[in-house]
């Protein structure tokens, strides 16, 4: 047995979004193709067609969540199943030719379809990491040493795979950034696992080289994409500023209950979503 953490980040740009943020859904490996199957269906459920058909690209989660979009779902009452479906296909095959019901269709869709696919990870037992860095975070510069969010956020992993029976082996997928970004994200994980003592002892169960995939192709990541949208405009942790898009809280709900959680002899609990304050790594792991 095994687990695949499928790794996306939201923020990045340092522009708009209230907090950089690096999610990961991880998925038991008899459960991966099952749920690629029905994230497949619900788009032909909600829109008619495959989204990668209707765009050409990837849907990402801050064209189909953004407040337009809410704004749109809004405009009039909520339609059923069928008109809602053949409206949106209308939208999507027709973009030059819209209607007050083809957008409001369509909004409503894009929104019910995140929802439906968050809760379908959720019922195929996907555990959710990740980490929210305010915008102003102190950073290292570009180098060697790996950043302290991913440190947390491998530990987080190992510790879940550490605690799930049997010991199953856990891998690392991807987007593939530009290839020079990408091999410098490879180096800097490799000399994690190589070079320190508790990369050592995590390469007991992650597999140390982590695979690249290009998202438009890979629907799971693509699910981290939404996973991340939503920590980084929704979730709020304690002592955090509670400025939110409350709009979100339906999905953000549906996340919460997917985070990652153990608790220690001491009874303390320790979340797989945790707030990174400075990125520069430290001497040790972060604990």
């Amino acid at each position: 047995m095994s687990w695949a953490l499928f790794v996306d980040e939201s923020g990045q740009d340092q522009r708009n979004s209230p907090f950089e943020v690096l999610a990961g859904v991880a998925i038991e490996d008899r459960q991966i193709w099952s749920l690629i199957c029905q994230i497949s269906d619900a788009q032909k459920h909600f829109f008619g067609m495959r989204l990668f058909d209707a765009y050409g690209a990837e849907a990402k989660a801050k064209e189909l969540l953004k407040k337009k979009s809410y704004r749109h779902a809004d405009q009039m009452e909520p339609f059923g199943n069928e008109d809602r479906r053949r409206l949106a296909k209308e939208m999507l095959e027709d973009g030059e030719n819209p209607t007050r019901a083809r957008l409001t269709a369509l909004a409503q869709a894009k929104i019910a379809y995140c929802e439906f696919i968050l809760n379908l990870t959720r019922r195929h037992g996907g555990r959710v990491f990740a980490t929210m860095v305010p915008q102003d975070a102190p950073r290292p510069p570009n180098g060697e040493d790996m950043r302290k969010d991913y440190a947390f956020f491998l530990e987080r992993y190992y510790h879940f795979l550490n605690q799930s029976p049997g010991d199953p082996m856990g891998f690392l997928v991807f987007d593939e950034l530009d290839k020079t970004a990408s091999h410098v994200l490879l180096g800097q994980i490799s000399r994690y696992f190589q070079r320190t003592s508790n990369g050592r002892t995590r390469s007991r169960l992650i597999i140390p080289e982590p695979f690249f995939v290009h998202s438009d192709l890979t629907p799971l990541v693509q699910l981290a994409d939404l996973v991340a949208y939503v920590i980084s405009w929704g979730l709020r942790l304690a002592r955090m500023p509670a400025t939110t898009r409350p709009e979100l809280n339906p999905l953000v709900d549906i996340v919460r209950r997917m985070r990652y959680q153990y608790l220690t002899e001491g009874g303390h609990a320790v979340w797989g979503i945790k707030e990174i304050r400075d990125l520069r790594p430290q001497v040790t792991d972060p604990k």
